[in-house]
């Protein structure tokens, strides 16, 4: 896969992503979602070392006692949300990619969180809660 680019909503804020993302997913949780105002955010995560901001700076919020979320302070998209316990990843919003299509999700985390009235059916796989990253899931981490 190519280099991957995106931004926020007002162009203020510009990234590129130089190396292969992973966990494509669509996550439920509140956490995730109530800051994008969204039933369901996409997601992808990529090493640190693999994702630039090459213009504009960011806001960044701490959002919990571990977690940091950026986003464009001028039009509100959020970009990244990163945890203190693994601070080489970035998960990174796929909605505010280019071209979002380039990274469909491949599963469905945090399904004990979900929305009574969204309904899936795309057959994706669904975990209750956080994905087992144990195994050839971690795979990409060593790359």
């Amino acid at each position: 896969m190519g280099m991957l680019t995106g931004g926020c909503f007002c162009r203020q804020i510009r990234y590129e992503v130089t190396r292969t993302p992973f966990f494509e997913t669509l996550c439920h949780c509140s956490i995730r979602g109530r800051p994008t105002g969204s039933a369901v955010v996409g997601w992808f995560t990529v090493r640190r070392s693999g994702f630039r901001i090459v213009s504009g700076e960011p806001r960044v919020f701490r959002s919990s006692d571990t977690a940091t979320r950026s986003f464009c302070e001028h039009c509100g998209t959020q970009i990244t949300f990163t945890f203190d316990t693994w601070p080489d990843l970035v998960d990174v919003t796929t909605g505010s990619l280019d071209e979002p299509n380039a990274l469909p999700p491949k599963d469905h985390t945090w399904i004990s969180s979900r929305l009574w009235w969204l309904h899936l059916n795309d057959g994706l796989p669904e975990h209750s809660e956080a994905r087992d990253t144990s195994g050839a899931a971690r795979e990409p981490l060593h790359k």
